[in-house]
């Protein structure tokens, strides 16, 4: 929640700023300095509604895991989660739900955040919005479902104890793999590499290292979410990005100076 704190500070005194631009020469000085960069964060986030939406959603539920009683929080990601018993009570609830918590009581938000924020913002501008979220809802989906069916393979087998079917599976870890592997279809040169490098790292060594169900499921996300991408790329090829800029409204300042919204 740290992070969250501070974003917060940082845009309170951003506003803060701008208003004593309005009659302090040297705070509009530094406010037209900082416009530049100002402009085009705003620009990138309003070119990327899904994702920087869904980001304000998953945050404000790590808020309630933090604050809330821990026993209370328990009881909900364990009624949210995408688990054999609620599945086979409630799966269309269950799977919009579930999507809506960060794991492990909220830890990660910094990281998973980051990661919305850049390199699935940067998909959603290319896939544009509505390829993005059924990429990234079928990565949820059907990586959820699969999962599930392993599951119950599993526990049919013996291979894993009857206890399974009622474990806590959330958070927003499918949908991130899922948008990340159709933003590395679409990258080029050495990036590309890297992107593949890093979810081969994350989500590929843990399905051999620590080998739980869980990792599992990030794997097949991830095949869900790139198979989804090539399917959308077949429809139509990535489009440009919109440009980092927006038209500047000026107004004036003390002492002859104007600043930039």
């Amino acid at each position: 929640m740290a992070a969250v704190v501070v974003v917060l500070a940082l845009v309170v005194a951003w506003y803060a700023l701008r208003g004593l631009a309005q009659f302090w020469a040297p705070a509009a000085d530094l406010t037209r300095r900082l416009s530049p960069w100002t402009v085009r964060l705003r620009a990138w986030v309003l070119s990327a509604p899904a994702t920087f939406t869904y980001i304000v959603l998953f945050t404000a539920g790590t808020f309630v895991q933090k604050t809330a009683p821990p026993k209370l929080i328990d009881l909900l990601t364990r009624v949210d989660s995408t688990n054999l018993w609620r599945l086979s009570d409630d799966p269309a609830t269950v799977l919009v739900t579930s999507a809506l918590w960060v794991a492990d009581e909220g830890s990660g938000l910094a990281m998973y955040a980051a990661v919305f924020g850049t390199v699935v913002a940067w998909a959603e501008r290319r896939y544009g919005t509505p390829r993005l979220i059924l990429i990234a809802i079928s990565a949820h989906v059907l990586g959820s479902l699969c999962t599930a069916r392993i599951e119950r393979w599993a526990i049919d087998s013996g291979r894993a104890p009857e206890t399974l079917v009622l474990a806590t599976d959330v958070g927003v870890s499918y949908m991130m793999v899922g948008s990340c592997a159709a933003a590395v279809l679409i990258m080029r040169g050495r990036v590309r590499w890297v992107g593949v490098a890093a979810l081969v790292v994350t989500v590929a060594v843990p399905v051999f290292v620590s080998r739980t169900i869980w990792d599992l499921g990030h794997l097949l996300a991830t095949l869900f979410g790139l198979g989804t991408a090539a399917l959308a790329l077949l429809a139509a090829p990535p489009r440009d990005p919109p440009p980092l800029t927006e038209p500047w409204a000026r107004e004036p300042a003390v002492g002859g100076r104007v600043v930039p919204r």
